[in-house]
């Protein structure tokens, strides 16, 4: 079927995707003219930075490697405070959601341009959107301040990834593309996109978990994590990634394990409504069903922890639901109380 009434902004984006293309860095910032760098990663990425350093010259004015999960907002204004202090005029982020996110936090204050450098497949990289937490609540919006310049993909960055911490953001960059494939506003293309990186990764994070240091299938899953971040991009997300959000700003649960585990649950329980794009994703997983091929690949790649084995308390599942109802956001099945409290007790108990 032909999808005739729709709409696609985009913006001025750059994209390098080569083994080895950390050392373009300093070409990028000069294409740009920018001078000063603030280079924005976790105290892994710290460690693991030489070759970013080395690439940035003296162009490097100083390196923040306090980000963390979920982007507190005292993370935040700690990054900005030392950007300001050394005025920065970009912000190199390296790392994951972590660093990217706190560098758009950073951006959405004060007004720097961003290249990012992804070393997992979050995702964040392609996307216009931001996220903050304070006391307990993690705010989301979408602003185009915040949206990379340039991206920089250099799978030899992502060697030394962990297997498991591999599995769960590979999941995590495919739960993007799977609610584009059924979101109300999305174009024809963030379906393509979509399609073709659920196909990629689903292929592709098997054999990173096998064999992590191959670099043809960490090139393989890191193309697909771009193309599901450019489908996340072009559409709105629904409960799965509200549920997502709720559990990691409010319980502080790691967010790339809990994207995971919730999947197949909200599929399941948004399949009757979305009939098409479940057939779509269950193709592109070479799976009878959409809910049965997210739990198969779940397990071939690891992935079998609980809500409950994440820490998250029978009684917190409560309180889950209502903030999950709280405000109305799309959804291919309407979104009530209980429907949400019956998906988070599937996740906790691992049924």
């Amino acid at each position: 079927m032909v999808q005739d009434d729709f709409v696609l902004t985009t913006r001025p984006l750059r994209v390098i995707f080569a083994p080895g293309a950390t050392e373009q860095v300093a070409a990028e910032l000069d294409r740009l003219g920018m001078s000063r760098v603030l280079v924005v990663t976790t105290p892994r990425g710290a460690r693991q930075s030489d070759r970013l350093l080395t690439a940035l010259d003296h162009r490097a004015a100083g390196l923040f490697d306090g980000a963390e999960l979920h982007v507190p907002v005292q993370v935040a204004r700690a990054a900005e405070a030392q950007a300001r202090r050394l005025e920065a005029d970009v912000l190199v982020a390296a790392g994951g959601g972590s660093a990217i996110g706190v560098a758009k936090a950073v951006a959405l204050e004060a007004g720097l341009p961003i290249v990012a450098l992804p070393t997992t497949y979050s995702g964040s990289e392609m996307t216009n959107v931001w996220g903050i937490s304070d006391e307990g609540r993690k705010d989301t919006g979408r602003d185009d301040g915040v949206a990379p310049r340039v991206v920089i993909y250099d799978p030899v960055e992502t060697l030394t990834l962990p297997p498991d911490t591999s599995a769960t953001s590979g999941v995590n960059a495919l739960a993007h593309a799977v609610e584009a494939l059924y979101a109300h506003d999305a174009p024809p293309l963030a379906g393509l996109l979509a399609e073709e990186a659920i196909g990629v990764l689903a292929r592709a994070l098997p054999r990173v978990v096998e064999a992590p240091r191959s670099l043809p299938d960490r090139s393989e899953a890191l193309y697909g994590a771009h193309l599901a971040g450019w489908a996340l991009d072009l559409a709105t997300m629904g409960l799965h990634h509200k549920l997502a959000h709720v559990l990691g700003g409010t319980f502080r649960l790691p967010h790339a394990l809990v994207h995971a585990i919730l999947l197949p649950h909200v599929v399941a329980f948004n399949e009757p409504a979305a009939p098409e794009a479940m057939a779509r994703i269950a193709r592109a997983l070479g799976s009878e069903s959409a809910p049965a091929g997210l739990r198969r690949l779940n397990r071939t790649v690891g992935i079998s922890a609980t809500l409950k084995e994440l820490g998250l308390g029978s009684e917190d599942l409560d309180t889950a639901s209502e903030l999950a109802v709280r405000r109305e956001y799309p959804n291919p099945r309407p979104v009530e109380r209980d429907g949400v409290r019956r998906i988070l007790q599937r996740a906790w108990e691992g049924r």
